[in-house]
């Protein structure tokens, strides 16, 4: 991340997004509330990110992508992220989530596991 700050590179999420984040702080990574907070405040207060609010009119056009996709295992979450990143031309998603090749994008982060 530093060599995108240092490239002034622009990462753009959802509100969508940091709500999942949450969801993940609590359970299964059990991060006291206060260290939640002071993360998510972080993220929104570096100039290098972009948060997009997901609105009543950008909400209606995620459920219609996701309902013309029954036969996709994904979430809401992800569909707003595809739609926003096709909405901005964007290709890579910095995820590990799989999803995001199926949708046509690039992933940034893999989970390797390792043969013991």
């Amino acid at each position: 991340m530093q060599q995108w700050y240092n490239d002034q590179t622009l990462v753009v999420t959802t509100n969508y997004v940091l709500s999942e984040l949450v969801a993940l702080f609590m359970s299964p990574l059990r991060i006291p509330r206060p260290k939640q907070i002071q993360a998510i405040e972080t993220i929104k207060a570096v100039d290098w990110i972009e948060i997009i609010h997901i609105d009543k009119n950008l909400d209606d056009k995620v459920w219609q992508f996701l309902k013309e996709r029954d036969d996709k295992m994904w979430s809401l979450v992800d569909c707003s992220s595809f739609v926003v990143m096709k909405d901005r031309q964007l290709s890579h998603g910095f995820t590990t989530d799989h999803h995001f090749e199926q949708a046509g994008f690039l992933r940034l982060l893999y989970w390797f596991r390792v043969k013991q």
